[in-house]
């Protein structure tokens, strides 16, 4: 299994959700965060926002659901401009369910 980190625009959250619960993958973990990548923030007139709203999804897939699950992603976040992103891919050891004490397989 995997663990698939997605940061992504908060305005585009709604588009990854809808276009990951249509192809099957309706459980994820949604954190609204802040930061900021290789540009360093934004300047807007005289002011800089050193920090940007972000929108952090995780979502446990099967190995063989990773490229599906990426490419999604990478899609239904794209805008094409500084600041749509990044996905990050984990391997999972182990996971559980907690109601059931069950250890996942997939």
């Amino acid at each position: 299994m995997k663990l698939i980190k997605a940061i992504v625009r908060p305005e585009k959250v709604d588009d990854v959700v809808d276009a990951l619960e249509n192809a099957g993958y309706p459980a994820f973990t949604k954190l609204n965060t802040v930061g900021r990548g290789k540009q360093g923030g934004l300047q807007v007139g005289e002011i800089y926002y050193d920090e940007l709203p972000k929108t952090l999804l995780l979502l446990a897939v099967g190995d063989d659901e990773v490229d599906e699950v990426v490419g999604l992603i990478k899609s239904s976040a794209l805008t094409g401009n500084f600041g749509d992103g990044k996905i990050f891919i984990q391997p999972l050891e182990e996971l559980y369910t907690i109601r059931t004490g069950e250890k996942q397989t997939k």
